[in-house]
């Protein structure tokens, strides 16, 4: 996973691949972006999981539009956004995020599915781990899961001082 900061046009909002890391662990939800079946774009919200080291999961059902886009053009960029505050009295925003650019399949690998979702019960709801194991035995052959590979990412901040 290469952090590469050199393509953003504004080099002194850079993020820090520190905080890049600890936005990526900790966000709530990203935006998965591909490119729509019949042209232009599809983006959707989506709860996630980073492994730690160079993949995020993601799970949706056995069929549908992120499935046929993925199918049709594996490519996909993926955005986490974390704190944000409008100031409005100075016409801008503080912010912080992060864009990945990745390579989008689906899960076939049992144990690794397996273990993406036990991610996201660690991620998501940690106090019922034991539940969620009981739902992931139930439910797993109604899910996809979706490997995003990514191979590089950057990201941005602006915080203005009061």
């Amino acid at each position: 996973m290469n952090y590469n900061n050199e393509s953003v046009r504004r080099q002194d909002r850079l993020l820090t691949e520190p905080a890049a890391i600890e936005l990526l662990s900790g966000g709530e939800y990203g935006v998965l972006s591909l490119q729509a079946e019949a042209g232009g774009g599809y983006g959707i919200p989506m709860n996630y999981v980073w492994d730690g080291e160079s993949r995020i999961y993601l799970h949706c059902a056995t069929e549908g539009e992120k499935l046929r886009c993925i199918a049709a053009n594996n490519k996909a960029s993926f955005c986490v956004v974390g704190k944000t505050e409008v100031i409005s009295a100075k016409f801008t925003t503080n912010y912080e995020s992060i864009i990945l650019k990745c390579i989008a399949e689906p899960v076939h690998d049992d144990v690794e599915r397996v273990r993406a979702l036990e991610l996201l019960v660690e991620k998501y709801s940690p106090d019922f781990k034991s539940n969620g194991h009981s739902y992931i035995s139930k439910f797993i052959s109604q899910t996809t899961i979706i490997r995003l590979q990514v191979y590089e990412w950057s990201g941005k901040t602006k915080f203005l001082a009061d």
